[in-house]
């Protein structure tokens, strides 16, 4: 019997996931454990492997669908066998297999039936291109195929081979006038990411009463439905202190004279920040954890997530038992993390299993704001930038300029009362003005 080839779920949450392409054709002989299909999630871009050995088949989803996790994607055939027990509506093609004397080992011969993806639908309306010309590359007719197809019609020459590019750098280029052609991918054999477009242009061009409609799709539609998720069905509680930063500085700029003398990166103000959150989380285990089937889970570890802003969305990296490591570890694992997001390389090791999360724009002169729950965890810290300004710094109304920053909190009020997280950033704000109490 045909082995289902299923869409394996990466994410405790996760629903689907979007077809970035097939490495694979029909037809191809495919062996357990090679990479198969290149898919996106709201977090990273994956290689999903073959469960088996065997001549891949009647593939149900394409380029630039969405298909859902758990379910069969595609079949997989062993010598001698043929799509006749497959479900009827699971058949997208009509396969023939010869006698085994007859049957090559490697090969299946199959018909396709012709028919196309809506998107390559709505790009040759918008190219003038009818459907029966294109060549299909698969089972179904694509964008690429199209484009291609129109390309060639336009330039008259021998076709050219695709530029390997995910949706959301296709997108990203067409958006500001970028040949894809120019540029050099960062990802599995050479595949342009997001990161590699450089910026250029706006990202909605509106002049003379024309704008360019850039479909929610892919990893920006399900940050969306996450986000809009947890703000509808949490309800959040935002509470803001403001910090004088000032002896912490103090204390980064001392130890970053001594990194300086050994050759060590610098200490950044959010690695200096999550050592802060780290002890204070352990002093206040509900702002450590998530609310699940109604229980509240207690995370003995601070796997705290910095929000990472990249050129296609958001992504949340995170330092796993941040309570284990040193600050100098801190640092070392946040500016990998950080390189491996806008890179488009991070594991989804490195993107799960967050218990807070820290959301930081002070570097782009953001004074304070209010920072969504990333789900299923209870609280976000937002961090405004640091601020010269006069305060009162003692009983005498004495006045001097001193680093200030705002924080504000955001919790889930059905883990966490007001008084909790009030508890937590007057804490914070202690270890942050005396940093010295980290060594007690």
């Amino acid at each position: 019997m045909p082995t289902p080839f299923i869409m394996p779920k990466m994410d405790m949450d996760q629903e689907v996931v979007t077809i970035i392409s097939w490495l694979k054709n029909e037809g191809d002989r495919i062996e357990k454990g090679e990479s198969v299909i290149e898919v996106e999630t709201d977090k990273i871009v994956s290689e999903i492997e073959a469960p088996e050995s065997g001549i891949l088949a009647n593939i149900l989803y394409h380029e630039n669908d969405e298909a859902p996790v758990t379910k069969v994607v595609a079949y997989i055939l062993k010598e001698g066998e043929s799509l006749d027990s497959i479900p009827i509506g699971e058949k997208t093609v009509e396969t023939t297999i010869s006698k085994p004397e007859e049957a090559s080992k490697d090969t299946v011969t199959a018909k396709s039936i012709l028919h196309a993806t809506p998107l390559a639908e709505k790009v040759s309306k918008d190219l003038g291109v009818q459907l029966e010309q294109v060549s299909p590359s698969g089972s179904k007719v694509t964008r690429k195929d199209v484009e291609a197809f129109a390309e060639r019609m336009k330039e008259q020459v021998t076709p050219r081979v695709s530029v390997p590019a995910t949706p959301a750098a296709r997108s990203l280029a067409e958006e500001r006038g970028i040949d894809l052609g120019v540029l050099s991918g960062s990802g599995p054999r050479g595949r342009i990411q997001a990161a590699d477009v450089p910026m250029q242009a706006p990202t909605t061009i509106i002049r003379a009463g024309v704008t360019t409609s850039v479909p929610l799709v892919g990893k920006r539609k399900r940050i969306a439905e996450r986000l809009t998720a947890s703000y509808q069905s949490t309800p959040h509680i935002y509470l803001t202190v403001e910090v004088d930063m000032t002896s912490s500085e103090s204390a980064r700029k001392q130890i970053n004279m001594l990194a300086e003398k050994e050759g060590q990166p610098a200490i950044s103000v959010t690695a200096f920040l999550v050592k802060m959150v780290e002890w204070a989380l352990r002093r206040h285990p509900y702002l450590n954890a998530s609310l699940q089937d109604d229980k509240i889970l207690l995370s003995e570890d601070a796997n705290i997530g910095i929000a990472t802003a990249i050129d296609d969305g958001l992504i949340v990296p995170v330092i796993h038992s941040a309570n284990k490591l040193s600050l100098r570890e801190i640092n070392t694992q946040l500016r990998y993390l950080t390189n491996q997001a806008r890179t488009g390389a991070l594991t989804a090791e490195e993107v799960t299993g967050g218990t807070f999360t820290i959301s930081n724009l002070g570097m782009f002169g953001i004074g304070s704001f209010t920072a969504i729950i990333n789900p299923p965890q209870s609280a976000i810290l937002a961090v405004g930038g640091l601020v010269r300004k006069p305060v009162v710094v003692d009983e005498n109304d004495t006045i001097a300029v001193r680093q200030m920053m705002n924080l504000t909190l955001g919790a889930d009020h059905r883990v966490v009362d007001g008084a909790v997280a009030a508890s937590f950033l007057a804490d914070l704000v202690t270890v942050l003005e005396t940093p010295e109490i980290v060594l007690y």
